[in-house]
């Protein structure tokens, strides 16, 4: 599966990842998925690993990402998001990806690794 996560629930985390090309209508059906599921709280941290993602989207498809994050506000509330991208493009991507949506997420920030994500994540001093 291009998008594919694991909810921790006793964590309040949830763990994205993206594999080889990735379409804007499987972001979306991956946030489909994840308001239809019953292990789904309604309130979680996001480590986003997008190290192994081949495609790199438009700024109109970061901004509907962004959108559809407002949209399912009601369902699951996002509160840290750490990215984790393994090239240059992607972390250029990953922090236009920040400024569409800052109105959604507690803080943000893109990694190089998932343990500096995960640190972070765990850190209770995150801004």
């Amino acid at each position: 599966m291009p998008v594919s996560y694991e909810i921790d629930t006793n964590r309040g985390l949830i763990h994205t990842r993206c594999v080889g090309p990735v379409t804007l209508e499987e972001v979306l059906g991956h946030f489909a998925d994840l308001i239809r599921d019953p292990e789904c709280p309604d309130r979680l941290d996001v480590l986003l690993n997008l190290s192994e993602i081949t495609s790199l989207p438009t700024s109109d498809e970061l901004r509907a990402v962004s959108s559809e994050i407002g949209r399912i506000r009601p369902h699951v509330i996002f509160g840290r998001c750490a990215i984790v991208t393994a090239n240059d493009a992607w972390f250029g991507t990953a922090r236009m990806f920040e400024v569409f949506a800052s109105n959604y997420f507690h803080a943000t920030d893109v990694f190089r690794t998932v343990d500096e994500a995960a640190l972070w994540l765990g850190s209770p001093n995150v801004a």
